[in-house]
């Protein structure tokens, strides 16, 4: 069965490659069905130029909160042209804004560092910007020796209220684009600690509340043994079985088309969501 990867990320959002360059490297890694799922933006899916012999899946990744639930909800199959979804990027944009503006302000008050107009001239013009790209310039500044720990150096400790979407209002907005909503990295994301069986199924009760019909079962922070246990999860309540590396290109060290810590390769026969998209 066909190499498949339902999660990456372009320079459209926090990834480092260009959406050209993300396809290329699609290409050169023998994957033939790919989602982009950049956050909170659907650009780089508008633009994106495909091959022949590859299948492509529209998709984005909105960042929300549900109760007391931080998550992260992939929607596949989107249509571009959703008022619904519109709205939802434009609201991200603002929120956003707001979210760097604070950052911005608590490297300054906190660290006494103040970026450049350089520096925030190429912050403002990007279309997403998150923790990612401020990390960058620091780590460039030579504040840091990568990106990953200047994020919980100089970043972490800033507080930026909720700025996340409403989890349900973006289940919502994905199925009024005729998508389909997924719970991506459900265990935990990067750098993140992993829920144990007992907390997940809790939480797992409040996102079918919800309404999502999928899981990323498949990902590459986790063995196999939780990869596993998510699909049994998924199996025991109809949701759809998805997967990806959430490749990142050098923002992030996982490899595109990596699905699991023990590199385990898993074909699209292991997932039926491809059935539906």
């Amino acid at each position: 069965m066909a190499k498949f990867d339902l999660h990456l990320h372009s320079d459209n959002s926090d990834g480092s490659a260009t959406v050209k360059e993300l396809v290329d490297t699609v290409v050169k890694s023998g994957i033939k069905i790919f989602a982009l799922t950049d956050h909170d933006t659907v650009n780089g899916v508008k633009y994106a130029e495909i091959p022949d012999g590859i299948r492509f899946i529209k998709g984005v990744e909105l960042t929300c909160k549900i109760d007391n639930i931080n998550c992260h909800i992939l929607g596949y199959n989107i249509n571009l042209d959703s008022k619904e979804l519109t709205e939802l990027i434009e609201l991200g944009k603002k929120l956003r804004r707001q979210k760097l503006e604070t950052r911005i302000k608590y490297l300054k008050e906190v660290w006494n560092i103040e970026l450049t107009k350089e520096e925030l001239d190429w912050l403002y013009s990007r279309k997403s910007v998150v923790k990612t790209h401020i990390a960058n310039i620091l780590v460039k500044r030579g504040l840091s020796d990568n990106n990953v720990d200047a994020m919980k150096k100089y970043l972490d400790g800033c507080k930026t209220g909720n700025t996340k979407f409403d989890g349900r209002e973006a289940v919502n907005v994905i199925k009024a684009a005729g998508g389909i909503p997924v719970w991506a990295h459900a265990l935990g994301g990067e750098g993140e600690e992993h829920l144990s069986e007992e907390e997940f199924l809790s939480q797992l009760k409040t996102m079918l509340g919800c309404g999502i019909q999928g899981l990323e079962c498949y990902y590459s922070r986790y063995t196999m043994k939780e990869c596993e246990f998510l699909v049994q999860c998924a199996k025991e309540n109809n949701l759809l079985i998805s997967g990806g590396s959430d490749w990142h290109g050098i923002n992030k060290t996982v490899p595109i088309g990596r699905l699991n810590t023990d590199d385990t390769e898993i074909s699209s026969d292991k997932i039926n969501i491809i059935d539906y998209l």
